[in-house]
């Protein structure tokens, strides 16, 4: 195979030390270089000198959970081609390694250019990302609990409910929580107008309740943290805007898709950036989401293609947005495309379809400026059966302005059949 790279090096990345390899290819037969460096930031900048002195300016490491993070920060702007691979890509057979093999091993695969990168964003991405990432962690687990502490008291709320913080349903908390001998009239009194639950399901709901002191000191010490929380969400979402400020014009561009919202369209921009170059194009997207299907064949016979479990963030907010999308009365398009997959291949996987097709329209969004208008819009508005009933109805209507003007059927008989020559 044929070297692409003279000079690279692999990085063999752990917790406390990196173990580089530099390979030079630059003569017939290969040479190799290795020192170990520790992961304090000093020691990588004294890796980056080393780097430099030896004039390799290409690095491939694997990703090993958090700590290659610190390798590519001391790294950035001072290589140019820094490859970050999936630790499958660069696998070593198990009972030949060590830390050294694997760095050379990194070195020989990288220098011929067959280790595919991962996609690394750039810094200001990563610091958005960050963020959003923490607030997806703040705004659900803390949540669970308080829902989970209400269901050990047999309290019912989250099934009558759909939004068991809302001010109804706070309102019927706070009296069960304040009052061991609450009323059903109690119960009625403090529901709001516009609650569409039965009175019947919400006391059946909260009757009967028995809660002990501990309990509800339980759910008031969650309830407390939550409000706490709130607060600092309140805060985390200042920061974020601030951080939106240069990319607004691409989140007014995101918006414009069916399902999207502001708060979705952060999160997507969080996790792909506005450069959809990093992608050679839309099947490489759908593949690093992970919303492409599997390639598992053998023998002639297909295995399982189902998508796999990773992708934590864009993937659940991808599919969130296609419930959505799938549920909007204004705009009905990919609730037809919905209803024609779900027939054949089930709702679950109809809605990783749509996912999927939201992040195409994405890709290509970013990558044009257009905003969200599909090529196959009207024919998915419009049926062909309609269409051919418009069409014959324009038909009619030229044949007789025609004939007005003076042509006679003859003539129009002659027309029809010319052009049915020429197809």
């Amino acid at each position: 195979m044929k070297v692409i790279y003279t000079k690279a090096c692999g990085v063999d990345v752990h917790k406390s030390f990196i173990v580089a390899v530099i390979c030079d290819s630059t003569s017939n037969k290969p040479k190799y270089l290795r020192k170990r460096f520790s992961t304090f930031n000093n020691s990588l900048i004294q890796f980056r000198k080393w780097l430099l002195e030896n004039d390799c300016q290409n690095v491939c490491m694997e990703s090993t959970g958090k700590y290659y993070i610190s390798v590519y920060n001391a790294l950035e702007g001072f290589i140019s081609n820094v490859v970050v691979a999936n630790p499958k890509w660069v696998a070593v057979i198990e009972g030949e390694k060590d830390d050294n093999k694997d760095a050379k091993w990194i070195a020989d695969l990288f220098k011929l250019g067959i280790v595919r990168s991962s996609f690394i964003p750039p810094k200001d991405i990563r610091i958005l990302r960050e963020f959003t990432r923490y607030l997806y962690k703040l705004t659900t687990s803390e949540k669970n609990r308080y829902t989970n502490a209400l269901t050990v008291g047999n309290c019912k709320l989250d099934i009558v409910f759909t939004d068991i913080f809302g001010k109804s349903s706070q309102n019927i908390i706070d009296i069960i929580l304040n009052n061991d001998n609450f009323l059903d009239a109690d119960i009625i009194g403090c529901l709001r107008k516009n609650c569409k639950s039965s009175h019947e399901d919400i006391l059946s709901s909260v009757g009967g309740l028995t809660y002990t002191n501990e309990q509800k000191l339980r759910i008031k010490i969650v309830e407390d943290h939550i409000n706490y929380l709130t607060n600092q969400i309140n805060n985390l979402r200042d920061i974020i805007n601030n951080l939106l400020v240069p990319y607004e014009d691409y989140i007014n561009l995101l918006i414009t898709i069916p399902g999207v919202d502001r708060n979705s369209a952060i999160s997507i921009l969080s996790e792909i950036d506005t450069d959809m170059s990093q992608f050679s194009n839309h099947y490489r997207l759908a593949s690093w989401t992970v919303l492409a299907p599997g390639c598992n064949e053998s023998a002639g016979k297909k295995k399982s293609v189902k998508i796999s479990r990773a992708g934590v963030y864009l993937k659940p907010c991808l599919v969130e947005v296609a419930h959505c999308a799938v549920k909007d009365k204004t705009n009905t398009y990919y609730a037809n495309k919905f209803n024609k997959i779900s027939k054949r291949r089930g709702k679950k996987r109809a809605y990783i379809a749509i996912s999927r097709k939201i992040l195409v329209a994405i890709y290509y969004m970013l990558s044009t400026g257009e905003v969200w208008n599909p090529t196959d819009l009207a024919s998915n508005e419009t049926s062909n059966k309609d269409r051919i009933k418009y069409t014959k109805n324009n038909f009619k209507q030229s044949l007789k302005q025609l004939l007005s003007l003076g042509l006679t059927s003859e003539e129009l008989l002659e027309m029809v059949n010319q052009n049915a020559i020429l197809e």
